[in-house]
């Protein structure tokens, strides 16, 4: 659709989207953040790679049981048996924030040093109508705080999920984000492909809206907006399958450092892959 087509048929809406807006809020179930810690160490032997998760509740795992179960535990996991080896994590990452809220946490909170980072952002963004441009340049501002203060030499941006197949949400108001969704996609792979050390993948999931007799959301948690367990899974194994393949040949060797995860010492060897 015509962009400016789009918008004016969204400012007629306006009325319409707020009401649905409170609707939703109001009815919608709220899931908690996936339990379990927020860093940890995947697999045995050498230290292979280094990782940190950026987010929202996605990246928060709300949809699973624990974080084994969520992005976090799904894609540490996999990575490690993809590279053969250890893989450290961990997550900084909590229900609502926006772009600019996480940058925020990159900036305060204590990180470890980490090889790759991997963002799930932006849906928060878009429901708060944060301009396109201004989203992305709170990302750019995320991308440099997270080199200088973990070391980032690579980044993964995850998409924004595919909003107009949300079951939770009713028309005009799945329409409307879910088109806005579709257009922070484009731009963001477009303003990732003008760099060397950031990757864009979509999120692999596609449910359909469900129809009575056919419970074809199964893909999704139950509040009908978050992954449920198995899409976290296939979301992961996309993730690690592009990090193993395209990033990890690309990194210079582990510095070695020694560091202790929950009572365990854990020795950070050179990559040797």
């Amino acid at each position: 659709m015509n962009p400016g087509l789009f918008k004016a048929i969204k400012f007629l809406l306006v009325p319409v989207l707020l009401w649905q807006g409170r609707q939703v809020r109001r009815a919608a179930l709220r899931l908690p953040e996936a339990e379990g810690p927020r860093e940890g160490v995947a697999g045995t032997g050498k230290v292979r790679l280094r990782i940190l998760i950026v987010g929202d509740s996605s990246a928060a795992g709300v949809g699973a049981k624990n974080q084994i179960q969520a992005l976090a535990g799904r894609l540490s996991e996999a990575l490690s048996q993809r590279l053969h080896g250890a893989v450290v994590w961990q997550l900084i990452a909590r229900s609502g924030d926006t772009t600019r809220s996480s940058l925020a946490a990159v900036r305060k909170l204590s990180l470890h040093p980490a090889d790759v980072m991997v963002t799930a952002l932006g849906l928060n963004d878009v429901i708060a109508q944060v301009p396109v441009n201004t989203w992305l340049h709170q990302l750019e501002k995320l991308n440099r705080a997270a080199a200088r203060r973990a070391g980032i030499k690579h980044v993964v941006h995850t998409g924004i999920p595919p909003v107009h197949t949300f079951p939770l949400l009713p028309n005009p108001l799945r329409w409307v984000l879910g088109t806005d969704a579709q257009a922070y996609n484009q731009a963001l792979s477009a303003w990732v492909g003008r760099s060397s050390d950031r990757w864009w993948l979509p999120v692999p999931i596609e449910p359909e809206i469900p129809v009575p007799g056919n419970d074809s959301s199964v893909l999704m948690a139950e509040d009908g907006f978050h992954p449920g367990p198995a899409a976290y899974a296939m979301w992961a194994e996309q993730l690690a399958g592009t990090i193993a393949r395209e990033i990890v040949p690309r990194l210079p060797a582990t510095v070695p450092t020694r560091r202790r995860r929950q009572g365990l010492a854990v020795d950070t060897q050179p990559l040797d892959l």
